[in-house]
């Protein structure tokens, strides 16, 4: 994710980016001027004295405006998804802290809460790679055997979980939290798969294909055809303007599309990896703080 000051909106203007829109559209913008340069000159050359197109620039101005009209639904809907997406991770940051001094205010021995200080962190670095569909593990914390059990799991995030019940069973079945602290504990670890389910369900439901399609294609003949409504007015002209709003129509659909999937790697995508990170620095210090004071007394 880009991390940039909003009040210092000037520079960038000028300002080109990896992901920015005019670098992946320019290919087509050279092709969309050639094409509408060889509309122009046969509109000229053959029609303009037929007056055929003559009164088409108020049928394109009403099109364009029924055209806005579903690029701020598509806009809205993936920056939706995009924000609850981020409500989500804002959610497990603030579930992985309460988990954790939940567990280091118990009566848990240090090995245990040096356990689920481990476990959730892998869990939350895990949620990140399933979401992604990486498969590089390089960020857990395991054993040889436990990594092999895990890589063994067909559903990572529900096998940590798994692990983390089990351990809280026997914690609770030796004494060591009560059935009080075992249903507010249960709370944070139900929410994490919650949270998965949620993630999961935006990462798997995409704009309706139907609709992406058919808003492409209204995009691609309102922009091309656009010579014959503005070429009595403007002349070789033309060309400029229909570049530009091919540029603005389809920049907005490039990015709605980019942040629809909020979980990637794209220049506007979640900071998964700085969340993952804190999440994990959160959780040891609260439940190594806990066990180097345990030791000490």
């Amino acid at each position: 994710m880009i991390k940039y000051n909003p009040k210092i909106w000037f520079a960038q203007i000028f300002k080109i980016t990896k992901g920015d829109t005019l670098r992946v559209l320019l290919p087509e913008l050279i092709i969309l001027a050639i094409l509408t340069g060889g509309l122009t000159w046969l509109e000229l050359t053959y029609l303009q004295d037929h007056g055929i197109m003559k009164d088409a620039i108020a049928v394109y101005s009403f099109i364009g405006f029924v055209l806005s009209l579903l690029l701020v639904f598509r806009t809205n809907t993936a920056y939706d998804r995009w924000w609850e997406g981020r409500k989500k991770w804002g959610l497990l940051v603030n579930d992985s802290r309460s988990l954790a001094l939940k567990i280091s205010t118990s009566s848990a021995s240090n090995e245990d809460k040096n356990f689920f200080s481990k476990t959730i962190a892998n869990y939350v670095y895990t949620l990140k790679w399933h979401l992604r569909y990486e498969k590089d593990k390089k960020e857990v914390d395991m054993t040889e055997e436990e990594l092999k059990a895990f890589m063994a799991a067909s559903h990572k995030p529900s096998y940590l979980s798994q692990l983390m019940y089990t351990r809280l069973q026997t914690l609770l079945k030796s004494n060591k939290i009560t059935e009080a602290e075992y249903f507010t504990i249960d709370t944070n670890l139900n929410n994490f798969s919650n949270i998965t389910g949620a993630c999961e369900r935006i990462r798997n439901t995409p704009m309706p294909y139907s609709y992406s399609l058919f808003l492409k294609k209204f995009i691609f003949i309102y922009v091309t055809t656009l010579p014959l409504g503005f070429v009595s007015t403007f002349g070789y002209g033309t060309i400029l303007i229909a570049c530009f709003i091919f540029y603005v129509l389809v920049s907005i659909e490039l990015l709605a599309e980019e942040i629809e999937d909020p979980f990637g790697n794209d220049d506007n995508d979640l900071p998964l990896d700085e969340l993952c990170a804190k999440i994990k620095d959160n959780v040891e210090g609260i439940l190594t703080t806990e066990t180097s004071e345990a030791a000490q007394s």
